[in-house]
């Protein structure tokens, strides 16, 4: 990471610590909830950015993380963070170990359906089971010591938030990185030259899993509440979104598309800007969608490099 992107994603952490500040319950309140899209959009990042694995049912494990935060909590006392989390990541990192060991041995459109098969396989075990309590969901009613504020858990999320993005970049820096991003070019290049391309992106799937399942436990302790609406494709889709909102390939994508995503939400849903016409906010967000993806092929990502290039090319015509 060049010395800008890096002063870009040390002055978003910033703005993000010093936000609490200045806003408000309902600033504070979003903006958590976009952290918190956010790291499941880097979770995604890590499998379709840098391995060029398009999965379409990633909800499900954020889903599972979420549900795990509500089952495994006591109902008469605050659940100890310290096993909660890990156990979270854990239960929705084996599932994603048990769906990649299996997906990953098909292909392209199979990949993506086989994902989505499994996605709503575990969205209808907690809809149809009192096991997740149906289309009611299931409450968490004692949270976390310590988590049971807004500020606090603000500042936890956005550590989440810096921790991951960290860990990713790492990870992308190192050996195991770099045979993602040979996988992701040409594949059958690096099987030629000795590598098992196998292993790698199951370890890729059941990482990039885990870190859902993180996300998931964010969101059940952040509204105390989870339903089957967190494991369905309409929240796989959105993600998807997201990273080619802002730049797939670039960990700053994600985040920068996870933000983008759901402020554009808020901006349609804003009564006071369109008034009766928000109900239909899903058309609005939708065309915006696609005049980003029109005029920005490379993500929001890469509008700096495009203006850099627009204004090159005005001084070399005025030199000629």
């Amino acid at each position: 990471m060049d010395r800008s992107k890096l002063a870009f994603v040390v002055a978003a952490f910033a703005l993000l610590a010093a936000f609490p500040l200045v806003a408000g319950a309902y600033g504070i309140d979003l903006v958590t909830k976009i952290m918190i899209y956010a790291v499941f959009a880097l979770s995604l990042e890590l499998l379709v950015g840098s391995t060029g694995l398009v999965c379409f049912g990633h909800a499900a494990f954020l889903g599972i993380g979420a549900y795990a935060a509500v089952l495994l909590s006591p109902q008469d006392a605050a659940p100890s963070i310290l096993w909660l989390l890990p156990a979270c990541v854990a239960a929705a990192a084996a599932y994603a170990l048990a769906v990649g060991a299996l997906s990953l041995r098909t292909k392209g459109v199979y990949f993506i359906m086989v994902t989505l098969a499994f996605a709503q396989m575990a969205y209808y075990v907690v809809h149809d089971t009192p096991l997740g309590g149906g289309t009611d969901g299931i409450y968490l009613y004692i949270k976390p010591a310590l988590l049971d504020k807004a500020r606090p858990f603000y500042f936890f999320t956005l550590a989440c938030l810096g921790g991951v993005f960290v860990l990713l970049a790492l990870l992308l820096r190192s050996r195991f990185g770099r045979a993602l991003a040979g996988i992701r070019v040409n594949e059958q290049r690096m099987r030629a030259t000795g590598f098992s391309t196998y292993p790698y992106k199951l370890a890729a799937f059941t990482i990039s899993g885990g870190l859902a399942g993180l996300a998931g436990f964010l969101f059940a302790v952040k509204d105390g509440y989870v339903n089957p609406e967190l494991l369905s494709w309409h929240l796989s889709g959105a993600v998807l979104i997201m990273i080619i909102l802002g730049g797939l390939g670039h960990l700053r994508g994600a985040l920068i598309g996870a933000f983008a995503f759901a402020l554009l939400q808020e901006f349609f849903k804003s009564e006071a800007v369109f008034g009766g016409f928000a109900k239909h906010w899903h058309l609005g967000l939708g065309l915006a969608i696609i005049a980003c993806v029109a005029l920005l092929p490379h993500g929001l990502v890469g509008v700096p490099g495009q203006i850099r290039a627009r204004l090159v090319g005005r001084r070399t015509g005025v030199a000629r």
